[in-house]
């Protein structure tokens, strides 16, 4: 499995780097051939974290590390291009680095389709892992929720009222033909309630209430996931032990849902479950491939695809 994966991202990323007349990759942006390098490294970086993903007591920390590593990549290039040289953008047009925006932005300039069609394309691919291995923002939050789960449920109202209040918004914005100011104040805002909630309330009960409750883009996931093959699922070796529950951080297990063999729409199939399955009784389906394959699938995918992001995403 790890040799696809190192086969699948140098392909992907020789094409990144040959096609485009403007160099996509940064190694290439700073010196000739660099991109070569940098196909190199992150080939070999996603055959170590596709090796180790297949192991469910590995999966967890290397999941989150990967994801964090991502992050600290995405908003390091970000930083450096307000204060060192553009190159380290991608476009050399910014905009503000959060989740939202995905939603928001086309919606209130009605252009910018290119991150929709990106993410929509991710959700095909991977199901929900855009909220547990893709997104730059998540990471930040995934670091945090260190301390002992807090058990709690979902509030299930305040996550579609977020999700059209974002949408609402934007529209509004766009019909009343507002100035940039004033949704970048917004949207300035959104970030420091998004950073704050992580800090004291994530943080502090240990769960991911910014994914699950707060971020229009995680609530969308978690309703439009199913457009993938993928499926995760409770299968008949559970014995309604309930172990899994503390492990779960997406609101996604609880005794009632055990009981009855189902995993609420917030799981984003991170896996951390099955490391706390003695039972062996999660498993990763895709059409009619047996759970093994399909998870090892869900891993190829997952993995090429972080390792593409961490190349080539920039703002």
């Amino acid at each position: 499995m790890p040799v696809i994966v190192v086969a699948l991202v140098a392909a992907i990323l020789a094409i990144v780097q040959t096609v485009p007349e403007k160099p996509l990759l940064l190694a290439e942006r700073l010196f000739h051939y660099g991109g070569w390098v940098q196909i190199t490294i992150i080939s070999a970086y996603a055959g170590l974290l596709a090796y180790n993903m297949q192991f469910a007591v590995r999966r967890g920390n290397w999941r989150v590390y990967s994801w964090l590593l991502f992050s600290i990549v995405f908003y390091s290039q970000l930083i450096l291009g307000i204060t060192a040289d553009s190159l380290f953008l991608l476009t050399g047009k910014l905009h503000l680095p959060i989740p939202a925006i995905i939603i928001a932005g086309p919606l209130y300039r009605f252009s910018s389709w290119f991150m929709i069609i990106l993410f929509l394309s991710t959700v095909i691919m991977t199901g929900p892992a855009w909220c547990s291995h893709l997104c730059y923002f998540g990471a930040l939050e995934a670091t945090a929720v260190k301390n002992k789960k807090i058990i709690g449920k979902p509030k299930k109202g305040f996550r579609i009222i977020m999700l059209g209040g974002i949408v609402f918004v934007a529209l509004l914005l766009r019909i009343l033909n507002a100035k940039d100011e004033a949704a970048i104040l917004l949207a300035s805002l959104f970030i420091v309630a998004a950073v704050l909630l992580i800090v004291l309330v994530s943080r502090v009960k240990g769960n991911m209430y910014h994914c699950t409750h707060f971020c229009p883009v995680g609530i969308l996931v978690s309703n439009i996931k199913y457009i993938s093959p993928f499926r995760f699922r409770i299968n008949g070796n559970c014995t309604k032990c309930n172990s899994c529950i503390a492990s779960c951080r997406y609101f996604a297990l609880d005794k009632e849902g055990i009981a009855v063999g189902k995993i609420y729409k917030s799981c984003t199939y991170c896996g951390d479950c099955i490391k706390s399955c003695k039972h062996d009784a999660f498993e990763y389906r895709f059409l009619n491939l047996s759970p093994v394959q399909a998870e090892k699938l869900w891993i190829i995918i997952t993995v090429s695809v972080h390792a593409i992001f961490l190349s080539i995403a920039r703002i």
